[in-house]
């Protein structure tokens, strides 16, 4: 990291005290760019994914946009992602790109450096990664995160309902493979001052104690809140009641207030209530 250079968990934690650790996402579906009136096209996409930055990127600490969404839309796709991560820094919020990339050697440096390396065209704050090629197959994307002032998610014990057959599978000391993500990630943080640029995906759907986080001293993205089901009583029961480096993920739950800028505006902070509550 150069000198003067603010390290990821310190910059998350400002965002948050200032905004709230809500991560909204910016998820252009087909079906939600049909329930706004758009084409399923180039077009259609440009249109929804502005309109939605534009909303949300002004409110929130992080916002967190699918790239899969953008790059079913080839380059004109990829173009629409590029403005996207610009409106959103240029309003002052931390961008995750959740592009969940892992593979190994030169293939995951070549991945690190399109995501985060600085002056990249798809340069964002953070984004989610694969760990399932084996943890260090992902220290090529750890060292330059760390290196720009980046973060990096890891998924470890997600939302949808098939994960668990390989993420409560027992490795050889008797901990499920999510857990041992967790302690993975925890090591790498081990000695950050004000929280650690490796967080972990833990979904808010998740049994209540599922996973033991407290050494963790890093992030926690929290996907499965509003459309998926789980609610703030979800978050405490998993998290704890003080949700300490919690970011509670919702996308499609807010979306759907589209197009209207006003209307999205007042759907994220009513969410952003309902957590401070």
């Amino acid at each position: 990291m150069t000198a003067g250079q603010v390290p990821f968990g310190a910059r998350l934690a400002a965002a948050v005290a200032e905004r709230g650790p809500l991560c909204a996402g910016v998820d252009p579906h087909p079906g939600l760019l049909r329930e706004w009136g758009l084409s399923a096209d180039a077009a259609g996409l440009e249109r929804f994914a502005l309109t939605a930055t534009e909303a949300l990127a002004g409110e929130v600490s992080v916002l967190k946009p699918q790239s899969a969404f953008f790059e079913a839309y080839g380059s004109a796709g990829i173009a629409v992602l590029e403005r996207v991560i610009a409106l959103a820094r240029d309003a002052g919020t931390l961008v995750l790109l959740d592009v969940k990339r892992g593979d190994i050697g030169s293939t995951m440096a070549a991945y690190a450096a399109a995501y985060l390396a600085d002056g990249a065209p798809l340069a964002a704050d953070a984004i989610t990664v694969s760990p399932y090629l084996g943890f260090d197959s992902l220290l090529p994307t750890m060292e330059l995160a760390r290196a720009q002032g980046s973060g990096i998610f890891v998924l470890a014990r997600t939302s949808n309902p098939e994960s668990g057959q390989g993420q409560h599978a027992r490795v050889e000391d008797g901990r499920t493979l999510a857990q041992s993500i967790v302690d993975a990630a925890a090591l790498r943080n081990a000695t950050a001052e004000r929280g650690g640029d490796v967080g972990v995906v833990a979904g808010a759907t998740i049994g209540a104690g599922e996973l033991d986080l407290r050494a963790l001293n890093g992030p926690v993205l929290a996907p499965g809140f509003g459309a998926q089901g789980a609610t703030v009583a979800d978050l405490r029961r998993v998290f704890g009641e003080e949700l300490p480096g919690v970011l509670p993920a919702s996308s499609r739950d807010i979306l759907r207030h589209g197009p209207g800028q006003a209307a999205l505006r007042s759907a994220v902070r009513a969410v952003q209530d309902s957590l401070r509550g």
